[in-house]
């Protein structure tokens, strides 16, 4: 797999986010050059269990930035600025308060696209406020969403934001690459880490909120579910029933059956109603099973079921082992091996090539040239969005899938997305809980809308001959035909590889899996709740005396990012081969990748991560604290803290006029105020409980102290960072009306706005796609008349 190969990258970044997008160009053969500091990477001599590194490079920064390059410099520097000028990417996470003349760098190297990855993005009222990724969360209405009403909600724990942030920007950037090798214009990306966060954990609530017209209030947006990890005999086993069915068979799972007679708990909102009385009933059964016993029953129901993972246990579970996907780290006769995921997704079968070391600071400073013949640039042709003539069928369903072609649809694709009357995708089913404000109920799925706006939509009952044969012309006409249905779906209906080659040598396939193509668990069913549940993002999330929870988002929109990087991979190899080529892309190896802190530091260092609630290893103090001020249910006003820094912690102590419980720990470094935590936390309590929380914020902001509020994520479309940098758009649609939709967590410096068309009704485009493949008139409405095509679902 030649793939990046020959797409040079210079990396500023530090940390996470930047280093996992420039490792993903890496992995798929980019050359990267990381410029770093005379001191480097803070990464570096960071572990999460404070372990002694004697010297050494920390295992999680030897992850992050195996097969790259390093020097030491800077941006001034001659040497880097001739790096500059031969690079088609270069990632910085500066912010908007760096000193850098960014459109310089620009103008110095026109084809050049430039990643500006910060908290906030660099423009709007909140892009200069000082923040960690426990302020963020805040601010993203991550932390706002999670727990019950009236207690104390708990953040994403395992860094989630970087990494999930790290996704979004590297599929970003590979697309903006390609673009300007296409027309020689450059671009400037303008990342936020708040609105990635927004996108990626709350499930579009605020649209679902906006489609029933509630009135802005101050109700609680916290809620939980129910099934999910739950006790039982010998742990905790994890569940998910995102459907009817699924539902329904569960009863069946917990010898309920009584319960579907009289329907009584058959709504999430029923079972909210009497959460203590519903999960009384259901952990009565899961108490008395061990997990295995539970797995194996639900896995007969097609329930979709995984025990609840950790940095010890994936290590040894059974579909994980056969597929290969945790090995060694790269031989380095400086530093202790380790082990860490492998990338989550193969190309025609294979992984990309196994990881080179991670270089040791400067390693490469005499040597600060891009390999091979200086780069040619061609002329400028007329700006269009990068993937302007890329054509795509998008079989995909839900969440994840659609997230994929979401991007792809975005940055210029012409993605036609394809179901039935006989199974509409499942995003719209939830529109289902809008029945009888909406008569055509399918076209309110709060995640359909905001997951398919610039698509075109054809209907086809693949269960038919004639049905398969829509699809057939589609595939002979694109570039990339992607399904994300458990894998006996497509098989079934006898689309597999050889029959898309057989249609079109070009089109690249790319399937979504749950758990992958082979392997035990290959036709288990999977939902973004599983992959939390198994990789162990769970296991990190929640309060120390409560159990595991999950994070409720991101893993769908993680398997998408992924999958469209890969996507672009397979494009760029396509390039180079002229055929088409089989992508691969396991959702539950992108949750593994992104929770692969948690291996590195248990087979470094023999340490299992726990959960931490609000608090993280990080920042010392961090936490939720109750102020004087109470919402409309009096509920208390929660103010986010976070000190990463000792700086900051002197700040906030002055603030506090250096009360006489803080003298003993006016100079403590992050470890003694770990240590001193618990105490800490009653002190801060204490001075919070009497105090306004904006004021609060405010003044705290002033003086470089990370601090926020908790941002309801029934409300995000009013929040005045994102407004202010138009992460939403005002879409019309002829169904439910005009509604505020959350678009993509960056801006293009050439792109005025991202969403060109709404979600599609039901079939709207089945006349136009069709007439393109070669139907005529005719023929199109005996299809519509044998119910092979149509525009409502069938039995509606």
């Amino acid at each position: 797999m030649v793939g990046l190969l020959g797409v040079r990258v210079v990396d500023f970044t530090s940390q996470i986010a930047g280093p996992y997008c420039t490792k993903l160009f890496a992995d798929a053969g980019a050359d990267i050059i990381k410029v770093e500091t005379t001191h480097g990477d803070p990464l570096r001599t960071w572990t999460a269990s404070g372990e002694d590194l004697g010297g050494c490079d920390s295992p999680l920064f030897r992850f992050l930035n195996a097969s790259k390059r390093s020097v030491v410099g800077e941006l001034g520097d001659k040497a880097i600025g001739d790096l500059i000028a031969q690079a088609d990417l270069v990632v910085e996470d500066f912010g908007p308060d760096a000193t850098i003349d960014r459109n310089a760098l620009l103008r110095a190297n026109p084809a050049l696209v430039l990643l500006s990855i910060s908290p906030f993005g660099l423009t709007g009222p909140y892009a200069t406020r000082p923040a960690t990724e426990f302020t963020i969360q805040a601010e993203a209405a991550s932390t706002g969403g999670r727990g019950l009403p009236g207690r104390e909600p708990f953040q994403a724990g395992g860094r989630v934001t970087e990494w999930v942030s790290g996704t979004f920007a590297a599929a970003g950037a590979l697309a903006a690459v390609r673009g300007a090798q296409r027309t020689g214009r450059g671009e400037h990306i303008d990342f936020s880490i708040q609105a990635c966060m927004c996108m990626s954990s709350t499930v579009f609530i605020d649209l679902m909120w906006s489609l029933l017209e509630i009135e802005k209030d101050e109700s609680s947006g916290q809620s939980s579910e129910s099934p999910s990890i739950e006790p039982s005999k010998d742990g905790y086993v994890g569940f998910n029933t995102n459907t009817a069915q699924q539902f329904s068979d569960f009863l069946l799972l917990i010898e309920r059956p009584d319960l579907r007679e009289t329907g009584e708990f058959d709504s999430a909102m029923q079972r909210a109603a009497r959460l203590d009385e519903w999960q009384t009933i259901l952990r009565t059964w899961t108490r008395e099973h061990t997990t295995a016993d539970i797995i194996e029953q639900a896995r007969l129901f097609r329930i979709p079921v995984a025990q609840v993972g950790n940095g010890r246990s994936v290590l040894e579970h059974e579909q994980l082992v056969a597929r290969g996907i945790y090995v060694d780290s790269p031989a380095d006769p400086n530093a202790p091996s380790f082990k860490a995921p492998q990338p989550p997704y193969r190309i025609d079968g294979e992984r990309p090539p196994a990881p080179r070391p991670a270089p040791r600071l400067g390693e490469h400073s005499g040597d600060a040239a891009f390999q091979g013949d200086a780069r040619t640039r061609r002329g400028q042709e007329k700006p269009s969005l990068p993937l302007a003539g890329v054509r795509v069928v998008d079989a995909t369903t839900w969440w994840a899938g659609p997230s994929a072609t979401h991007a792809l649809a975005a940055l210029g694709a012409d993605v036609i997305h394809v179901e039935s009357i006989q199974r509409i995708d499942g995003g719209r089913t939830l529109g289902g809980m809008l029945v009888g404000k909406y008569d055509d109920w399918w076209e309110a799925g709060n995640i359909f809308l905001a997951a398919n706006t610039n698509k075109r939509d054809v209907t086809a009952d693949l269960s038919s001959p004639r049905g398969r044969e829509i699809l057939n012309r589609l595939i002979a006409t694109a570039d990339i035909f992607v399904e994300n249905f458990s894998p006996r779906v497509m098989e079934g209906f006898g689309i597999d590889w050889k029959h898309v080659q057989a249609l079109n040598p070009r089109c690249i396939m790319v399937r979504m899996p749950a758990f992958g193509l082979d392997g035990p668990w290959r036709d288990n069913v999977g939902f973004a709740q599983t992959m939390e549940q198994l990789s162990g993002m769970a296991w990190l999330t929640g309060h120390p005396d409560d159990q595991p929870r999950i994070q409720r988002g991101p893993c769908d929109p993680l398997a998408g990012m992924h999958a469209t990087f890969a996507m672009l991979v397979a494009l760029a190899e396509r390039d180079k081969s002229g055929r088409g080529h089989f992508v691969e892309c396991g959702m539950v190896e992108g949750a593994l990748n992104v929770a692969a802190e948690q291996v590195i530091e248990f087979t470094a260092h023999g340490h299992l991560q726990e959960r931490m609630g609000n608090r993280c290893p990080e920042a010392a103090p961090q936490g939720l604290y109750p102020c004087a001020d109470h919402d409309t249910q009096n509920h208390p006003r929660w103010l986010a803290l976070s000190i990463a820094n000792d700086e900051q912690w002197s700040a906030l102590l002055e603030w506090l006029g250096n009360p006489s419980w803080s003298t003993a720990l006016a100079q403590a470094n992050a470890a003694e105020r770990h240590a001193a935590h618990d105490k800490i936390d009653e002190h801060l309590r204490k001075a919070f409980s009497d105090r306004d929380r904006d004021e609060c914020i405010d003044a705290l902001i002033a003086i470089g102290v990370p601090a926020a509020s908790l941002t309801n994520p029934r409300w995000t479309a009013h929040h005045p960072q994102l407004l202010d940098r138009g992460f939403y758009e005002s879409v019309d649609h002829p169904v439910v009306g005009t509604h505020p939709i959350a678009t993509l967590p960056y801006r293009f410096a050439s792109v005025d706005q991202w969403i060109r068309s709404g979600a599609p009704v039901l079939g709207a485009h089945n006349r136009e796609v069709l007439l393109e493949v070669g139907y005529d008139a005719d023929e199109i409405d005996g299809l519509e008349a044998d119910s092979i095509i149509g525009s409502r679902p069938e039995g509606v």
